[in-house]
């Protein structure tokens, strides 16, 4: 072949690929089969979902009592340990009696003058003034006795559990912190903070389920015992507290629970979690629809997850179909190819 057909030849085929190229340009523009997003789509529908709501807690004790006298002083001896289970009434610590004794024996002695009084009173030797000083002096000394007896001899107020103890025998009480701690765990109280859409449905003897992350897969029944009456102005929500029965102490204070709570049935469209585009830069959450060969974009509420699924409150109809694969290159009222 001599030259000038090889450039004859050279010729025809850059002519054949610039053509190509124009044709391949002008299918862009007009948006060619080939070049429309494929997209999958899922028929959505309504039906009843179960209105159940989790609501997170901290175990706490039903009575918490910090053990201490009311003035500083030295430890004589303190007779429990942390985890010792403890009666109403039992001696718990015993402060130092150095107080009492001196106070002791000058109620002694003003019981002595009293009656020394009130015998001089009857036959005339004594005023009424004098023999009431005696009597209220003695009345005085009498109730700071006993206020002194119980802050010597330090006894539990209810029947609970040693908590803390802060202190050993023989240690100089400060008040900065209690001697012990005592915690009544049977029964164990939640509080939760409810939204207040759910205000008018949250009763006292309400029944709910109770799941502890300690005791994976095992559930605990409590009961709604009191509604508090205000709505929090700042966070729109109410508290509310659950009484849970402890009887073989097995929830402990400080535990994390969550709390679930059955507000019966609502009929609800239910859309996979794949259909689910979230707003970059927002909390927003949003669904492609698809109608007639193009998408729109449209911001829905959501519930509950259950699943892989989704409960919208509100943003798709019942009947409509949604785009669960492919939303990466799709916006608002695209052309789209639908594919299996």
């Amino acid at each position: 072949m001599n030259a000038f057909n090889k450039i004859i030849i050279s010729l025809f085929v850059i002519g054949l690929t610039a053509c190509g190229s124009k044709k391949d340009s002008q299918s862009t523009v007009n948006g060619s089969g080939d070049d429309k997003p494929k997209v999958k789509i899922e028929k959505v529908v309504s039906r009843d979902v179960e209105q159940v709501y989790e609501f997170t807690a901290t175990v706490e004790p039903i009575v918490k009592n910090n053990i201490n006298p009311t003035t500083p002083g030295r430890i004589r001896k303190i007779f429990v340990e942390i985890g010792d289970k403890v009666s109403k009434g039992q001696k718990l610590a015993e402060m130092d009696a150095v107080n009492l004794v001196n106070l002791e024996t000058q109620i002694d002695n003003m019981r002595r003058i009293y009656n020394r009084v009130s015998e001089l009173y009857s036959v005339g030797g004594a005023s009424q003034q004098e023999l009431d000083n005696a009597q209220l002096q003695l009345t005085v000394a009498e109730s700071n006795l006993k206020n002194l007896q119980e802050n010597t001899s330090l006894i539990s107020p209810i029947s609970g559990i040693v908590t803390a103890r802060n202190y050993d025998d023989g240690d100089m009480y400060s008040g900065q912190l209690p001697i012990l701690t005592v915690m009544q765990i049977n029964p164990v109280i939640l509080k939760i903070n409810v939204s207040e859409t759910f205000f008018s449905k949250v009763k006292p003897g309400m029944p709910v389920n109770i799941a502890l992350d300690v005791y994976e897969g095992e559930l605990f029944q409590g009961k709604v015992s009191l509604v508090y009456p205000t709505i929090d102005e700042r966070t729109r929500t109410f508290a509310a507290e659950i009484t849970l029965s402890n009887q073989n102490s097995k929830v402990r204070p400080g535990m994390f629970a969550r709390v679930n709570i059955n507000f019966g049935v609502q009929n609800r469209v239910v859309v996979p979690d794949q259909a689910i585009v979230k707003q970059a830069g927002s909390g927003a959450r949003y669904v492609y629809i698809y109608k007639d060969g193009q998408v729109s974009f449209k911001q829905v509420e959501l519930g509950r997850r259950m699943d892989t699924e989704y409960e919208l409150i509100s943003g798709v109809e019942s009947g409509s179909d949604v785009v669960v694969s492919g939303q990466v290159k799709l916006a608002d009222g695209a052309t789209v190819e639908v594919v299996n």
